[in-house]
């Protein structure tokens, strides 16, 4: 597919320009130099140690040595480059003579690329004014082919009269000798390649699409497919955003010829006539019949480098990077930042504030997503199997919550992140696909969204809208992070090790705190099991946050940027997270007791009736919690997983797990009901009565005409009775120092001893709260609340039973209306 092979196939007038070319360029390898350092006479020798043959050449320093040459190889490189190689193996063979020749005694061929091309152009903007020149496109790697051999020139015999003829150029094809050229012989199509005598060269073709942030308003996103070759191959990667520097070139689109279908004019109108006709027929394409020759471009890339985002320079998850290696690219006053940074006692705090600081409050969902990108550490077992370290975090709530503004944030933070949205997507689209290569016929596999975010983080948009059997396709993705396919006739387990950040909507557009969680949302138990936190985002109705949000609102629209002064700045983040991220902290003794004390009570209060859980507590839970812990001592850098991270880790995921579907409990209690809890006799009617009773101005408990009498009254004006909202956490807080309270007392209690009553308890309760009351009227609130909370447990929650103190012949408790009545837990209950 080159020009030429070696300049002893050039026949003809020489060309005095390309020879010029080549001798300018064999005197700047020579003499440039950079910090007194001959930067390419170096490169020279590393690639005589590595034995390889490319030599990587910055078109800046070519334009800085000679403006002339450089526009000169920019706008005739394809012309060009056998000139450009012939100068470069001059020039190492006067520095390595003996490196001239390969393992086989063969001329070694020997590459120049260039990269940092001042030429650069988007995909769409490549036109054939721009054939044959020098220019960088940047775009996303979506689909990589298999690495083959590629013919660069032939050497064949002449099947008839044996004769070799060597160094036949290959144009964008197979092509073998037009005529032997024994004058006695006129072979014209009996040929044999001759292939230890033959140059081969490793090739690969890569389907390259414009990047998102390229592509106008209502467009379809263009691609063009790019050649790699010699040591290029296998440098992109599907999912990498890549810049490429090379040449535009036109090649005949032979997929096009050989495809059946409308393309194809063949005469069917029966046999032909061939009186008056030349035999020959159509010549030139006869074997193909009648079509249209139509032409595609490609570009051939010499050299491929990462391209950078605008937004995010840093690559915040790079695998291969390691503590050394990150701070030796630092600075020295960005090494004293990064320390500074890490003593800082409120670090946490600072770094989340710094999360997308154009979103007002949210503090616990920017924790969340810091962890997030922190991530835990990866881990193997001896029997091979992959302990996943990427934490998957899913944002729930009401509309113009900012869940959209978070995955923006995320996708433009992160290099290698991908954004798209749960209902134009198919299962497809987010693993990978199987699809037939135009040219070869062969089948190839495309990279969904999950692959093309490897090494990075996925945001999924509308994560609701998703049909059933395309959330079932990213099961593995999101737990084992690969990838299986098996379908026509390609088995293969691909990589897929990203962290998943999702938002959805509420199923009625709303969140009904009423329910639980996944009565909430669209979403399969599965599917929510594999989020390690998940964050519930409730628009309630606060005239402080209200004015806030409002007020924070206008001025970014008034002030833009200056508006917000986060702690740090996004390259500060990102050099810290990028950090962080190389260490690997390891689980102590006394973390590893936190940590499993922390899970039995997530799975205790799981199963208790005081508590409303999203979804069942699995060991995926005890793994989220393993994950968080190590990402906050990551953030902390700290080689070791201390208590207190432990405590955050299952702080963050009870909030996530339970808090969030928990509502607000509502107690109820008579106004002028002043100590007795009992309810009626059993079977007695007229409970309802003494409940909705009372005017409010003192009326008698034991005035049961008159609450008969005003008992319509009461019921069509429910404010008669008190009613108090606190907080589920509150109450179960209370809730659970009454049953300590009275389980520690059954233990120890002597066996002549008749029981607690709800007086008794109510009296311990507030003696415990003796140092927090301070007035009369704050201890007739405690005696109050705590009654309720009573009444609640047993009547409603039924967590503890209310029996009769009166020994039966059995000399058991029994329940019955007679004699002091005692306070007891119930026996199935399972303490939290």
């Amino acid at each position: 597919m080159d020009v030429v092979g070696a300049s002893g196939t050039r026949q003809g007038v020489a060309d005095e320009h390309g020879s010029r070319v080549k001798q300018q360029f064999e005197q700047f390898l020579d003499e440039f130099q950079e910090d007194d350092v001959s930067l390419y006479k170096e490169a020279v020798h590393k690639i005589v140690r590595e034995e390889t043959s490319t030599i990587y050449v910055n078109e800046e320093h070519l334009a800085d040595y000679s403006p002339e040459l450089a526009q000169d190889i920019q706008k005739e490189h394809y012309r060009l480059i056998p000139y450009l190689r012939e100068g470069l193996r001059s020039f190492v063979l006067g520095l390595h003579e003996e490196y001239g020749t390969d393992d086989k005694d063969q001329p070694r061929a020997f590459v120049v690329s260039f990269f940092n091309a001042s030429n650069k152009a988007r995909i769409r903007d490549l036109t054939t004014s721009m054939i044959g020149m020098l220019v960088s496109i940047r775009g996303t790697v979506v689909r990589t082919s298999a690495v083959h051999p590629e013919l660069l020139s032939g050497t064949f015999q002449c099947d008839e009269c044996k004769t070799i003829i060597k160094d036949v150029e290959q144009q964008f094809r197979y092509t073998e000798p037009r005529q032997c050229r024994s004058e006695a012989c006129g072979n014209r199509s009996n040929w044999k390649l001759v292939l230890d005598q033959s140059k081969f060269v490793d090739f690969q073709k890569v389907r390259v699409q414009e990047s998102s942030e390229e592509i106008p308003s209502g467009s379809m996103p263009r691609s063009i497919d790019i050649v790699l070759r010699h040591e290029a191959v296998e440098l992109a990667k599907a999912g990498d955003c890549s810049v490429f520097t090379g040449t535009l070139v036109v090649v005949p689109d032979v997929s096009q010829l050989s495809s059946a279908g409308g393309r194809a004019q063949m005469n069917t109108r029966g046999p032909q006539r061939t009186e008056g006709y030349s035999s020959e027929g159509v010549t030139g394409l006869k074997a193909l019949g009648v079509r249209d020759l139509t032409y595609k471009m490609l570009f051939m890339a010499g050299s491929v480098a990462p391209a950078e985002k605008k937004s995010g320079a840093i690559n915040v998850r790079d695998e291969s990077a390691t503590s050394e290696s990150v701070v030796a690219e630092l600075s020295e006053s960005q090494r004293q930042e990064l320390v500074e940074m890490k003593d800082d006692p409120k670090v946490y705090e600072k770094l989340a504030q710094s999360i997308a600081p154009t979103i007002f409050g949210h503090e616990e969902i920017k924790k969340g997503i810091l962890l997030m990108l922190l991530g835990g550490v990866h881990k193997g077992t001896g029997d091979g199997i992959k302990l996943r370290g990427d934490i998957n975090v899913c944002i729930v709530g009401d509309p113009a919550t900012s869940k959209s503004q978070f995955l923006k944030y995320v996708a433009q933070f992160v290099p290698r992140a991908v954004y798209t949205s749960g209902k134009a997507s198919t299962a497809a689209g987010l693993t990978a696909a199987v699809v037939k290569d135009e040219d070869s016929n062969e089948f190839m596999i495309e990279a969904g969204a999950m692959m093309l975010a490897d090494n990075g983080i996925c945001c999924i948009d509308e994560f609701d809208k998703m049909d059933q059997h395309d959330q079932v396709a990213i099961h593995e993705a999101m737990e084992q992070q690969t990838i299986s396919i098996t379908k026509a006739g390609i088995q293969a387990t691909l990589n897929a090790r990203t962290s998943v950040l999702a938002a959805a909507n509420p199923v009625n557009g709303r969140y009904d705190r009423g329910k639980s969680l996944r009565a909430n949302v669209n979403m399969t138990g599965p599917i929510m099991s594999r989020f390690d936190l998940f964050f519930v985002v409730i628009d309630e109705l606060n005239e402080v946050n209200d004015y806030n949000i409002a007020r924070h609102i206008t001025n970014i629209h008034r002030f833009q940027d200056a508006a917000v002064d986060p702690p740090y700045s996004m390259e500060q983040l990102q050099r810290y997270i990028k950090f962080a991220r190389t260490l690997t902290p390891k689980i102590t003794t006394p973390s590893e007791k936190v940590m499993v004390s922390e899970y039995t009570k997530l799975r205790q209060s799981d199963a208790s009736s005081l508590t409303k859980s999203s979804y069942r507590i699995t060991v995926r839970q005890l793994e989220s919690m393993i994950r968080l812990s190590e990402a906050l001592a990551r953030l902390h850098c700290d080689d070791e997983i201390k208590v207190e991270y432990v405590k955050e880790a299952a702080l963050l995921l009870r909030k996530s797990v339970v808090h969030v579907v928990s509502e607000d409990v509502e107690l109820e209690l008579d106004e002028e009901d002043d100590g007795g809890l009992e309810p009626s006799e059993h079977g007695d009617d007229d409970d309802d009565d003494q409940d909705g009773k009372g005017d409010g101005k003192g009326g008698d408990l034991d005035d049961q005409p008159s609450s008969a009498a005003q008992g319509q009254s009461s019921e069509a004006d429910p404010s008669q009775r008190k009613s108090v909202s606190i907080s589920y956490e509150k109450y179960t807080a209370i809730a659970t120092m009454l049953i300590h309270f009275l389980r520690s007392h059954e233990e120890t209690a002597a066996e002549d001893d008749e029981g607690l009553s709800s007086e008794d308890v109510v009296t311990w309760y507030t003696n415990t709260k003796e140092e927090s009351i301070e007035t009369e009227a704050q201890l007739d609130e405690e005696i109050k609340l705590c009654r309720m909370v009573l009444n609640r447990m047993i009547h409603t929650d039924n967590v503890l039973l209310e029996l009769s103190a009166a020994l039966e012949d059995d000399d058991e408790l029994t329940e019955g209306p007679d004699g002091k009545k005692v306070l007891i837990v119930h026996p199935n209950y399972v303490d939290a």
